[in-house]
């Protein structure tokens, strides 16, 4: 079975498209840069009183990213709504929050098509990104758009490629056409449920490598690799995806920009978390193993990283123990 399909083509193939990215992080940010780039008209929004926003307006630059002109900057969500398609950039657990808000002033969604670019798992209800456009905008057209890839390495021109998947083919169509460049290569995605838990749960090996790393254990990060993809592969068929798409762009795939990168904030957070250094910035992870522990007692399916990793974050489990224990499993018990 084919997973993802690839599509590359030059900068506004699909351009000239009127759109809003909600989120003024690292991340929301990039993407107003890189969707103004390749050919579209772009509206950042922001909430009122964010530092980040406020920065962005004063100086139209993070550090990292500097925006044109071009970008319009807007305190006001209902402005950012005017704009059909509004690709939403925030932390995984305001999603819910933000799509009530959006219901306000779009009652339903309809008409809207969403583009969710976040990893992560309700924490509370282990439920995925898109269920919750559903519940919460049923008439809201939605896609994800996942993957691997780093703004600092990005706004460098280094090239990478990613993926979008939709349970709607038509705006899974529209978008790789609208979205592609020569900077990000995109493939279709052909299971959306694969794709939403692979890229969520790629968070938390994200951890679990940094933990490693904090503790001088980061030869050990090639087994995590190979046990992370089989675990989260029996995951996924679980839940009625394709296991295959564990060792596609969204989970195995994005390993490098995750367990590897300096620029990874998971990663940061686990080696942090272990060596007790303070940590401000946002790791999906921390609440996604959340998520990801319930869904597997809920499917009965075995998750040992997950659940070393919760044990150390929730449990107050020694991490050195821990992941001994975790990697000095027996054989016959490696996948």
């Amino acid at each position: 079975m084919t997973i993802q399909q690839e599509h590359w083509n030059t900068p506004a193939q699909g351009g000239n498209r009127r759109i809003s990215v909600i989120g003024c992080g690292r991340w929301g940010t990039f993407l107003a840069w890189y969707l103004e780039r390749s050919g579209q008209q772009v509206c950042l929004y922001g909430r009122e009183g964010s530092p980040r926003m406020d920065a962005l307006v004063a100086t139209r630059t993070n550090g990292v990213t500097t925006l044109p002109e071009s970008v319009r900057l807007t305190h006001s969500l209902a402005e950012a709504l005017e704009r059909d398609t509004v690709v939403i950039s925030v932390g995984a657990q305001g999603l819910r929050g933000l799509l009530r808000e959006i219901a306000a002033l779009c009652p339903g969604g309809e008409g809207k098509r969403l583009v969710l670019c976040m990893k992560g798992l309700e924490a509370g209800t282990g439920k995925r990104l898109t269920t919750l456009v559903e519940e919460e905008l049923p008439q809201a057209r939605a896609a994800v758009w996942l993957g691997p890839g780093h703004v600092q390495e990005f706004t460098a021109g280094i090239p990478n490629c990613m993926v979008i998947d939709s349970k709607d083919e038509a705006l899974k169509e529209e978008l790789v056409a609208a979205f592609s460049s020569e900077l990000i290569r995109f493939y279709y995605g052909r299971d959306l449920i694969g794709n939403e838990i692979g890229g969520a749960s790629k968070n938390v090996i994200g951890i679990a490598a940094g933990m490693l790393d904090g503790l001088g254990l980061s030869s050990l990060k090639g087994a995590l690799m190979s046990r992370g993809t089989r675990e989260i592969a029996r995951l996924i068929k679980a839940l009625g995806g394709n296991e295959l798409s564990a060792y596609g762009l969204c989970h195995l795939g994005d390993y490098e920009a995750t367990v590897f990168s300096p620029y990874s904030h998971n990663r940061r957070f686990g080696e942090a978390f272990v060596t007790g250094e303070p940590y401000g910035e946002l790791a999906e992870g921390y609440a996604t193993v959340k998520a990801l522990v319930k869904l597997g007692e809920d499917r009965w399916v075995a998750l040992p990283i997950c659940q070393a990793v919760y044990q150390v974050l929730y449990q107050g489990a020694d991490p050195r123990a821990t992941l001994d224990g975790l990697f000095s499993r027996s054989l016959k018990q490696e996948f």
